[in-house]
């Protein structure tokens, strides 16, 4: 037994029993994905065959009450055919449309996933948006109504930017895909008048949701993170790593409007990051300004005379939300449960 406790603490175990550990998970979570697909593709053709009789027969008005009835009586341990996901799996249907490649995006989410997004979005573009997010992201349906209702698509790709003139045009489209042009920062309790350094700490503190909120691939690296150059010190706001655009990006935060320095300023720390941290296989760093707010022209006139790849975004904090959406949004507790 002493030989036995010995062994299991060893490195080649560790990895051994996580490759094990990891086998079996990705096994777990293939049933999981194979056994809700094939629900909904149950529920898609359901649908279509209400759709059809409805159109076709002369069966009466209340045929899917009639559908649940029989159901019910034949299936009584069967839960998920009541009158209101019969008419779910007929708009389930209608949503979809005869694209069968909506069917098979559809049918790698859950159900409760695929209401909340037939209930909210009615563009097909923006559908599908929100079901690719939500299989990049695993979002739960608490995060997938989150981004619903802070309008995530139309903030996605929206930076002002300098990226087609600063980077190799065949990164251009991912880049900028990867930025929002405002950044909700609701999980922070700061009121209007908070400082630069009262905001950077906040969003430390809340590195977890504030990098649920920059999107997928941000890695935290860290917080006043220190550059030496020509014997000086130099301080970065924050930094994080992308893994999936192989970058380093630079943050800097602003409570104040734009300002053409802010330019300048973040190139310079750029250059530095280029120079004395990124590594070979690393690509070249980007540039990210947060202030409170900003006038596009003044922006756009800013980029136009930088080498460097940079973007400038505004943030939004709870009390600048409209009430009809503040009230939607998640609590505190509920987004440390996910």
């Amino acid at each position: 037994m002493i030989w036995l406790l010995i062994f299991l603490v060893t490195d080649d175990y560790k990895v051994f029993i996580d490759q094990i550990k990891h086998s079996i998970q990705h096994a777990r979570n293939k049933v999981v994905r194979s056994a809700n697909s094939e629900l909904i593709n149950l529920y898609f053709y359901i649908g279509g065959e209400i759709v059809e009789k409805q159109r076709n027969s002369n069966w009466g008005e209340d045929l899917i009450g009639q559908i649940e009835l029989d159901l019910k009586t034949s299936f009584p341990n069967l839960s998920g055919f009541s009158r209101r996901n019969l008419n779910y799996m007929r708009n389930l249907y209608d949503f979809c449309g005869k694209d069968v490649k909506v069917q098979q995006l559809v049918a790698q989410i859950p159900w409760g996933h695929i209401i909340i997004i037939m209930t909210n979005i009615k563009d097909i573009k923006e559908a599908k948006f929100y079901i690719q997010k939500t299989i990049e992201n695993s979002w739960s349906r608490v995060i997938l109504d989150h981004q619903i209702s802070l309008k995530l698509y139309q903030r996605q790709g929206e930076l002002i930017n300098n990226f087609d003139a600063t980077i190799n045009i065949q990164d251009t489209t991912l880049i900028k895909e990867s930025f929002k042009e405002s950044y909700i920062l609701d999980f922070l309790e700061l009121g209007n008048e908070a400082k630069e350094r009262d905001l950077e700490q906040a969003l430390t503190q809340n590195i977890t949701n504030f990098i649920l909120e920059l999107g997928k691939g941000f890695a935290f690296i860290g917080r006043q993170y220190k550059l030496t150059i020509g014997e000086q010190e130099f301080f970065v706001d924050l930094l994080f790593y992308n893994y999936i655009l192989k970058r380093f990006v630079v943050v800097e935060l602003k409570t104040s409007e734009f300002k053409p320095e802010y330019v300048g300023q973040i190139g310079f720390y750029i250059t530095a990051i280029d120079k004395d941290v990124k590594k070979n296989e690393d690509k070249e760093t980007i540039g990210l300004i947060i202030c409170r707010s900003k006038n596009k022209t003044v922006v756009e006139y800013a980029l136009a005379n930088s080498s460097k790849p940079t973007g400038v975004a505004e943030y939004r904090l709870l009390s600048d939300l409209p009430e009809d959406i503040q009230k939607y949004l998640p609590t505190e507790n509920e987004l440390k449960s996910l």
